[in-house]
């Protein structure tokens, strides 16, 4: 019978990612993801920022266990759940410094679509992203429009390790976040 890997010593944590990776990270996202899912909902967060989140944090946890430099002094599944509180709080954290004049003071304006406003938008977003150069370019769509995993993108453009490929994508997201801002912001100043 093999224990759950959300109470094995990190070895033990090790050997069972290593041996059956998908059942190991199943039973993990089983255990510790509604706990994660609540906290971050209950921070501001939607289910798909706490899937984000999540993932993250497996892959975090999956690099440091097999790569032996994992040191549990709690289960597995209280570990990704603090993983995930914390890079919330960054996100959190990196949220609160945009422009606050970016959204509208009436939440129902959030949800209002003119033809004209979706229309333009939608292209606009694409000149940015086309503006970030090939390899950001594939990167965003393989993973936000394709919804492929990342062990397939950082295979597909020769990255040594998954953490390599989540790297290069949370750089190429913030070169477009701040490509977007900088836009915005000398739209706000013309005006």
């Amino acid at each position: 019978m093999t224990a759950s890997p959300h109470l094995l010593p990190a070895t033990a944590l090790r050997d069972a990612l290593l041996a059956n990776r998908e059942q190991a990270l199943t039973r993990l996202y089983r255990r510790a993801f509604p706990a994660v899912r609540r906290y971050v909902r209950g921070h501001g967060g939607s289910a798909e920022d706490a899937q984000d989140v999540f993932q993250d944090a497996l892959v975090i946890l999956y690099e440091q266990a097999t790569g032996g430099r994992l040191v549990l002094t709690a289960s597995a599944s209280t570990y990704l759940v603090s993983i995930c509180r914390n890079r919330w709080q960054h996100e959190l954290r990196r949220r609160a410094r945009l422009p606050q004049d970016a959204l509208p003071d009436d939440p129902e304006q959030l949800n209002a679509e003119t033809p004209d406003a979706s229309e333009e938008a939608g292209p606009a977003v694409l000149d940015y992203v086309e503006r970030l150069g090939a390899k950001c370019k594939s990167i965003l769509l393989a993973f936000y429009y394709f919804q492929q995993p990342l062990t397939q993108i950082a295979a597909d453009h020769d990255y040594r390790s998954v953490r390599s490929a989540t790297v290069q994508k949370f750089k190429c997201l913030e070169r477009l976040r701040n490509s977007v801002r900088r836009a915005f912001h000398a739209e706000t100043i013309d005006s």
